[in-house]
């Protein structure tokens, strides 16, 4: 399949892209080269593989939760900078 320029530009005004004639040339060459190898991929004989969504098995890796104890609120703030009535304090952003 071969893909043209006038192809990469229109693609590159979709993505809002400014390409020189010689990428737009390169981008044409790599982009023929991305959707023959897809069309090869046409060509193998998958009669009888199952469909699949990930190659590898997939399993819950998560822990079970645990209630276990928490830090104390002088603890959680020893380390701030600046703490306030039990709270981190820090600069205003908002005007």
């Amino acid at each position: 399949m071969e893909i043209t320029r006038g192809q990469v530009k229109h693609v590159a005004l979709l993505a809002k892209l400014k390409f020189t004639g010689e990428e737009e040339e390169g981008l044409a060459e790599h982009m023929k080269n991305i959707i023959n190898l897809a069309h090869k991929l046409n060509e193998l004989d998958t009669q009888g593989v199952e469909p699949t969504a990930h190659v590898l098995a997939l399993k819950n890796v998560f822990r079970e939760d645990e209630v276990q104890t928490s830090l104390s609120q002088e603890e959680i703030l020893a380390n701030a900078p600046l703490h306030e009535n039990g709270c981190f304090k820090v600069p205003r952003v908002v005007e």
